[in-house]
Formats: C-alpha cells, sequence, structure tokens
C-alpha cells in the first residue's frame, strides 16, 4: 500500500523552503510518496482561516520571524537570505507550473521545480513572478518549456481545487502536511511526521 503525504505550500513561503529538503529525506526514508500541492494563500486561505499577510503583522511578530527564519536556517543547514529583493511577489504563475510538471511528470518532478524555484526567491534572489526566470528555473531543472506551459491551462482548474480543498480540510497556513488525515502545520513539525510515518511503519509489521 502507497504511503502518502499531502503537501500544501507556496514558493513565496520561506517555511516551506526551510523545510523542503527534509521533508524529502523523511519521505524517502519511509518510501512515502508526497503530493505537491501548491494553494493560494494570500489571496482565498487567509482571508477564511485568520490569517494576516506580513506586511499587516504587528512589528514585534515581524521581528520574531527572522529570528526564528535565521535558527531554523541555521539548524536546517541551508543557506537563506532574510530580506530577498524580490519578496513578496506574485506567486500564481510559479505555483501552476509546479501543478505542471506533476502533470507532465510526475510527484518528484514537481518537488525537484519547487525547490529551484524557492532557492530562487530565498537564496538566489530572483524574481519567480517574472516569465523569463520561471523558464530559466524551468530549464535549469532539465524539463521542457513549452511541454509545460501547454499544461498551464489544466493547472489553472488544478491549482483553484487544490486551494479550495486547503479551505475544505481546514488549513490555515503553510508549509502543511497530511498524513492519513492528520494534519501538521509548519516545518517545526516534521519531526512528529516524521514520527507518525514510524508509528505507521511498526503497525504494519
Amino acid at each position: 500500500m502507497q504511503i502518502e503525504i499531502d503537501y500544501f505550500m507556496s514558493p513565496m513561503s520561506p517555511w516551506t523552503y526551510l523545510g523542503h529538503g527534509y521533508l524529502r529525506e523523511i519521505a524517502a526514508r519511509h518510501n512515502a510518496q508526497v503530493r505537491v500541492k501548491p494553494i493560494d494563500v494570500g489571496s482565498r486561505v487567509f482571508p477564511v482561516s485568520g490569517g494576516l499577510p506580513l506586511a499587516k503583522r504587528a512589528p514585534q511578530r515581524q521581528s520574531y520571524r527572522l529570528v526564528e527564519l535565521r535558527r531554523w536556517a541555521e539548524l536546517r543547514g541551508v543557506a537563506l537570505e532574510l530580506h530577498p529583493k524580490h519578496f513578496p511577489v506574485p506567486a500564481e504563475d510559479a505555483c501552476r507550473l509546479i501543478i505542471a510538471a506533476r502533470l507532465e511528470h510526475d510527484d518528484d518532478a514537481a518537488m525537484r521545480l519547487a525547490d529551484a524555484m524557492m532557492r530562487a526567491v530565498w537564496v538566489e534572489q530572483r524574481d519567480i513572478s517574472d516569465t523569463a526566470t520561471l523558464h530559466e528555473i524551468i530549464h535549469a531543472c532539465a524539463m521542457d518549456v513549452q511541454a509545460l506551459a501547454h499544461r498551464v491551462p489544466d493547472a489553472h482548474q488544478v491549482f483553484d481545487s487544490y486551494t479550495q480543498e486547503a479551505i475544505d480540510r481546514g488549513v490555515f497556513g503553510v508549509p502543511w502536511y497530511v498524513f492519513r488525515d492528520e494534519p501538521f502545520w509548519g516545518q517545526d513539525r516534521l519531526d512528529l511526521l516524521d514520527h507518525a510515518l514510524e508509528r505507521a511503519r511498526a503497525a504494519r509489521q
């Protein structure tokens, strides 16, 4: 029986970026399939869940966010620019192309492309709302730009459905992981997800 993890994410989220590599490690260790589900957090999830975009949060919360980002980047051993040049920018096109990679190839391809897009924002300081930049990232991931572009019309509908699914399942932020209907919010809950996967494996033995 295939072990599956639903992964609600956005490439504009530094927390998603910080946990992405560790999620891949956990999934590989448990032979689990990660189902990548980019969603529209700012425009659709936050308004119905009480979330606020960063610029509208209290100064105290904004300051502490930087402290935590620095801590977690060090703990994960991940390079992270705390003040990237192109943040925030619209991420809808990037999300749809990640979905297009899943439709054209598979979830593993979508995970690779998502990783490259997040590194573009949080390490390389590139603009993932720019079409030419997105095409460069796709090409660097050894994927065909035209093939993914051909999938984008279908990805529009999937992006919408993933976002509605997230709302229906009580998602209020990203990254958000679900294993057997048990939710885990935030990359700092990945050890708990790992533990849940370990429990499930032990129960099967």
